[in-house]
């Protein structure tokens, strides 16, 4: 068994290895269905929006806007560039969106006939919740038996990282973050532990429950 450890920016550290797994490998090889990235109401894949070229400006304008609806004067010195480093945030927090994942993993997948499970622990988490646009953060573990092959080691947390960078609810990006795991490299064992907390369930309950 192969284990390493996030160094707190999601990079890896050099990894410990244990005793075989034994693994069933009747079952070795079984696909896992593939679903949708971003799903609607009816269980459809949803169509992404086209990012415009003028994102930043509207963004700032949004911003601005909404300064002006919670009674602020965005104006007043200590707001005056609050809006535009608003819109470079959410730009930022949600750059996921504009990643792909076979360029992210840019062929980083070698065979070396290894067959125990690797594990990769305490990846950091930081997401927006999709239903208040809210932080929540927490750590990671991800573990999966290779077939034969494996994927570079950091390359894990930065699979975590792509999906954290998006609006996002736990259990999807525990979902996404398990299916992202090339095909050809994990055998019909794998899994995704994520733990973590929504701020949002945390500081308002009763009144967020009803937004």
């Amino acid at each position: 068994m192969t284990i390493a450890s996030s160094n707190g920016i999601n990079g890896t550290s050099s990894p410990m290895t244990l005793p075989d797994v034994t693994t069933d490998s009747s079952n070795l090889g079984a696909k896992v269905p593939v679903r949708p990235d971003r799903i609607t109401k009816q269980g459809r894949e949803a169509k992404p929006h086209p990012v415009p070229e003028n994102a930043n400006e509207e963004l700032t304008n949004a911003v601005r806007t909404m300064l002006l609806n919670v009674g602020e004067d965005p104006d007043r010195e200590g707001l005056l560039k609050t809006p535009k480093r608003v819109a470079e945030a959410m730009r930022f927090l949600t750059s996921g969106y504009n990643q792909s994942l076979e360029e992210l993993i840019n062929g980083a997948i070698f065979d070396e006939g290894h067959n125990e499970m690797v594990l990769v622990r305490d990846i950091d988490v930081f997401s927006l919740c999709e239903h208040h646009m809210l932080p929540f953060m927490g750590k990671a573990h991800v573990a999966y038996i290779p077939n034969q092959k494996v994927v570079g080691l950091s390359k894990l947390a930065r699979i975590v990282e792509m999906y954290s960078r998006r609006l996002q609810v736990q259990e999807r990006l525990t979902r996404q973050v398990a299916e992202a795991i090339p095909e050809g490299v994990r055998s019909w064992k794998k899994k995704v532990w994520e733990y973590a907390a929504e701020i949002v369930a945390g500081q308002q309950p009763d009144e967020f429950d009803d937004w």
